[in-house]
């Protein structure tokens, strides 16, 4: 009998360990290295659509800067309990304006002919005026939403500081038809 009650207590104490151990390296992966967000409307489609399953990639930005097409997750500027995912059309000291409905970056048309269609309208927000050029601050990146029509950008809120952003939107493991790395612009 008191074998088999040593060999039970055995058994618990490393199922126990295993746990924790598989507990804490869950803790330091989530809160230092990648992160899952689930992607809230329709803001980035056809990139993106509503109810995916992203992870994001919270190591990158530590050891190189965002990058010009990055699909990145932040906290909201004007309400940091929000986080927003959008792409970066604009680096720090860029120059941006939107004119007839297309955004110009440092005078010349943004060729964004790889993830938008060509009938998409860019129009004018509360920041970001038509024909009004800003540029962008340093250590702040100019973001917009694919789907222009239905996406709070910085057209809306003004450049994202690079402390509000959480990281790289890296790889989309839901739903099972659309798993995939995603590809940089």
């Amino acid at each position: 009998m008191s074998n088999i009650l040593h060999a039970l207590t055995e058994f618990f104490l490393d199922f126990l360990e295993t746990i924790i151990v598989s507990l804490a390296i869950f803790i330091v992966l989530y809160v230092f290295a990648i992160q899952p967000h689930q992607v809230k409307g329709l803001s980035m489609y056809p990139t993106l659509d509503n109810g995916e399953y992203l992870l994001t990639n919270k190591v990158t930005y530590r050891f190189s800067q965002p990058q010009f097409g990055d699909i990145i997750i932040f906290r909201a500027p004007h309400n940091e309990e929000y986080e927003y995912i959008k792409r970066i059309i604009g680096l720090p000291g860029d120059k941006i304006k939107i004119s007839k409905g297309k955004f110009y970056l440092n005078g010349v048309v943004l060729d964004e002919s790889l993830y938008l269609a060509d009938d998409i309208i860019t129009f004018q927000e509360r920041y970001l005026k038509e024909n009004v050029e800003i540029t962008v601050p340093p250590d702040s990146y100019f973001v917009a939403g694919d789907n222009r029509p239905h996406s709070s950008d910085s057209r809306d809120f003004g450049p994202v500081p690079e402390d509000n952003i959480v990281g790289k939107a890296w790889l989309r493991y839901w739903p099972p038809q659309s798993v995939g790395i995603l590809q940089h612009i």
